[in-house]
Order: structure tokens, then C-alpha cells, then sequence
């Protein structure tokens, strides 16, 4: 089986998934479709030319949307950035990105295309449910990259408290990718032992400094640079893999959940179909409550936007 994969909004993280992707021979197709021409054909180009000091080939369509029938993956990428320059926050872009991927998504379900469509646009659980009811897609074969960053953001900040490789670290930022978030302690555990009883022992964990940072991690990035582009992309990357692989991996995405009737991030098992299964956790009653009211703000945002109110929509989440 060919795989083949789209990438719509080629911009940093767009782009830098590409690459990934193009690098380590992920994708046999990729096609790469963005509103600025003259960046998505150079880029093309920029790949092309790389091909030949690479151990892969990778087959490049540029603004192609006919190819999106026969993808195993779609991509959103889009957003504008320049908008969060001014303004740090993920509801900066919602007028844009929402009234971009309603169009996006009708030219999906247009084209008949019938895989997992990932969702990286901001606000991304409400992105992720635009999608999802435009494309008319089955709930299952629409996520978006959720927290799978944040917890990642939090793994490394317990990895420097505990001076570990963040791979030894496992548990869940759960909620809105958004400030409403938080870190399920009760899901945390570190080289196999839970995060609570060390740090009941060990003043160098502070685990309310941990959760912020996880939540705030990427603005540390924003103002360096003024976008965010490698992690995210390596989350999307794992997701694509996860999906490309029928890997059945559990992992912290934006999906729906029946009980609060819209997209959050809650781990899920992934496969090849999207979200093959979902997954319970024995959270605490204080985390079931904290959960809840991410959920209660993402639907009533989501809401705001169906009505046409992106007033209410777009004002800070902080």
C-alpha cells in the first residue's frame, strides 16, 4: 500500500513536518497545498533538491486537491502566526483559522476523501470539531494534536527537575491545548514509580511550577522566536507514524468524548482507522472536576463560533 499523506498550510510547522516526513521516508506521496504559491512551490522545489542526498524518495504534489481522495492522512496545518506575534495566545487566530478551515474542510469532504484527518490549527480541540462536523467524517477518523505536545512539555520539565531523559517520565496533560489544561497527576509516573510519592520526598519537585510550565511552555518559544515549529511537529510526526503504522498506540490526542459531547485531549488507543478505542482513567475526583471544566470551555467556545460570535470566541483565554 502506498502511503500517502496531505499536508494543507505549509507554513513553519507545516512545513517542518514535511521535512520529517520526507527525511526519514515516512510517505511514498506527500502532497503539500497552501494559499502563498510561490512558498509551497519552493519549498517543493527545496525538497526535490534534497532528494538526492537522501536514502528516500518521496513523490511531491503542490496545490493539488484531487490527490486528497486517496490519502491515508490529512494535515491542517494552517494559521497565521503573524497574529500571535501580537497577541500571545492560541484564541488570537480564531477568526482566521476558523473561517479557513470551514472552507478546507468542505473542499475535503469535496474530494471525497475518507482517512484520519489530523488537526494542528489553533484553537486545535475546536478546529478539530469544525472539521469533523463540516467533513461529516466519523468522530473516530478525526483528532487533533491535543496535548500530546503538553505532556511532552511536561515530561521534559519533570526530566530537568530529576535530571533524566524525559522518556523515563509517562502521564497525561489532559483537557483544552489551551490554558485550561492541566497535569493529571495521578497518571504520572517516573521510572515506573508515581511522580506524587517522589515528590512527597523530594523538594526539588515542585509540581505546580511543573504543570505551569507545561501549560506555558510554548510561549517561552513564541517569544524567542515568534513561532513554534520542532516539537509540534514531532508530535505530529509520532501521530502520523501511529496512524501510517496501524501502531494501536495510546496517546494523549484531541478526540471526542460522548460525556462532554465535544473534542478535548484524553488518551486514546491509535491506530490506522484514527481512534480505534478509547481509553478510562482512574483520575481523582479533583481532576474529574478539572477535566469537566476544560470541557465546559472548549464546547462553549466551539458554540460561540457556530453562532457567529467571534467576539465572545477570540477573547483571551487567560
Amino acid at each position: 500500500m502506498t502511503r500517502k499523506v496531505a499536508i494543507i498550510g505549509v507554513g513553519h510547522v507545516g512545513a517542518t513536518v514535511a521535512h520529517n516526513l520526507i527525511l526519514n521516508g515516512r510517505v511514498d506521496d506527500l502532497t503539500l497545498i497552501d494559499i502563498n504559491e510561490d512558498k509551497v512551490k519552493a519549498d517543493e522545489l527545496d525538497f526535490r533538491d534534497a532528494m538526492a542526498n537522501l536514502d528516500y524518495h518521496t513523490k511531491l504534489h503542490v496545490n493539488d486537491y484531487s490527490q486528497l481522495k486517496d490519502c491515508e492522512v490529512i494535515i491542517s496545518a494552517i494559521g497565521d502566526i503573524e497574529i500571535q506575534k501580537i497577541k500571545l495566545d492560541r484564541f488570537a487566530e480564531v477568526a482566521f483559522t476558523s473561517t479557513q478551515v470551514k472552507i478546507v474542510a468542505q473542499q475535503i469532504k469535496d474530494s471525497g476523501f475518507n482517512g484520519v484527518l489530523i488537526d494542528i490549527s489553533n484553537p486545535c480541540d475546536i478546529q478539530t470539531m469544525i472539521y469533523q462536523k463540516i467533513t461529516g467524517l466519523p468522530a473516530t477518523q478525526v483528532i487533533g494534536t491535543g496535548t500530546l505536545l503538553d505532556s511532552a512539555r511536561m515530561q521534559r520539565a519533570v526530566g530537568e527537575a530529576l535530571n533524566i531523559d524525559p522518556r523515563g517520565v509517562h502521564g497525561y496533560n489532559l483537557g483544552e491545548h489551551g490554558n485550561s489544561q492541566f497535569t493529571a497527576w495521578s497518571t504520572v509516573n517516573v521510572l515506573g514509580q508515581p511522580i506524587e510519592e517522589l515528590a512527597a520526598d523530594n523538594d526539588d519537585i515542585d509540581l505546580d511550577a511543573i504543570d505551569h510550565e507545561a501549560r506555558i511552555g510554548g510561549y517561552h518559544v513564541m517569544l524567542g522566536k515568534h513561532y513554534t515549529n520542532y516539537a509540534i511537529a514531532a508530535a505530529t510526526t509520532r501521530l502520523i507514524n501511529a496512524v501510517l503504522s496501524d501502531a494501536n498506540s495510546q496517546l494523549p490526542v484531541s478526540n471526542y468524548r460522548p460525556e462532554f459531547d465535544c473534542y478535548l485531549s484524553y488518551p486514546a488507543i491509535v491506530g490506522r482507522r484514527g481512534v480505534v478505542q478509547p481509553v478510562d482513567l482512574p483520575l481523582t475526583e479533583e481532576e474529574q472536576t478539572k477535566l469537566a471544566q476544560s470541557a465546559a470551555f472548549i464546547k462553549g467556545r466551539y458554540d460561540a463560533i457556530m453562532r457567529g460570535d467571534l467576539a465572545t470566541a477570540s477573547a483571551s483565554s487567560n
